[in-house]
């Protein structure tokens, strides 16, 4: 936890003092490992190296995966390469739950890509806004990194090490800023309705499928189990005789929340719970260790 602390700290600093920073150090996340299909059938194909996916757009149905985790702070990266040719209303996501958000909107042949990213407050579309910036590249043609830097204090979007947005939180923001741990998300879907130009263009399936392509996934973060009410942080080996505040869910709040979101509050199978990830058991003296 101090380690990843400071990690996240000095990411924070460091982005002010120059325009990027290297990812070379971070490790790569297997799929299997780390994320578990929520829907799309045969819409998600993993890559037999195992650290890269497609998901697929058709008629029949769009797909998501999902972090095996709740993670609470971190650094979350993937590079994507979006659906070539024409996408109206074809939105792919990278996404922390509750909400912070890199969002495609799709485009029209030979028009300029803007990217959209979104911060709101523990869930609430009411708190926060939606920015979009102009790409200065075609993200269809070739892989690029998108990364989230999510502290206590900042939250930071990055593409190819560049940083886009920074949101600093104030005592203004009061609970507004988000706070509390989220699952990680990726999607493609059909958003015809408000997706590209406010749904003046919808998606047009005789040119599906679409394929939207990610590697290099990287979920750097303190994993927190909703259940057992501790972080299982991957370095560090520091005990506290209890949990951390900020790190523990109330058990029957998330009971009560399972009902609307089951994938953050227990409802789906946590399957690939094993290796690094594996939560540490409280010992008998009353600490904690994660």
């Amino acid at each position: 936890m101090e380690t990843l602390s400071r990690f996240l700290v000095l990411m924070s600093l460091f982005s002010g003092l120059v325009s990027g920073f290297t990812l070379q150090n971070l490790p790569i996340t297997p799929f299997e490992e780390s994320y578990t299909q929520l829907f799309g059938d045969k819409s998600l194909f993993v890559h037999k190296d195992g650290k890269s996916v497609r998901l697929t757009l058709d008629e029949r149905t769009g797909s998501w995966f999902v972090s095996n985790d709740l993670y609470l702070h971190g650094f979350f990266s993937a590079s994507i390469k979006l659906p070539s040719d024409y996408s109206a209303g074809v939105v792919v996501a990278f996404y922390n739950h509750d909400e912070i958000d890199f969002e495609f909107l799709g485009n029209i042949r030979g028009r300029e890509w803007r990217i959209q990213t979104n911060i709101y407050g523990n869930g609430s579309t009411h708190l926060g806004r939606e920015e979009r910036c102009n790409l200065w590249f075609d993200p269809t043609e070739d892989y690029h990194q998108y990364s989230i830097l999510w502290s206590d204090s900042h939250i930071i979007f990055y593409v190819d090490n560049v940083p886009i947005r920074e949101v600093k939180r104030t005592s203004s923001m009061g609970g507004d800023f988000p706070s509390k741990p989220m699952s990680l998300y990726t999607t493609i879907w059909d958003v015809s309705r408000w997706a590209t130009n406010g749904g003046k263009y919808g998606v047009n399936y005789k040119y599906a499928p679409y394929i939207a392509r990610f590697s290099d996934l990287v979920l750097h973060g303190c994993a927190v189990d909703p259940i057992e009410q501790f972080p299982k942080c991957d370095e560090g080996a520091i005990e506290y005789k209890v949990s951390l505040p900020e790190c523990v869910v109330n058990p029957a709040e998330a009971q009560r929340l399972r009902v609307y979101d089951p994938v953050t509050f227990g409802g789906i199978p946590r399957r690939h719970r094993r290796g690094k990830h594996r939560s540490k058991r409280s010992r008998t003296d009353g600490t904690v260790s994660i």
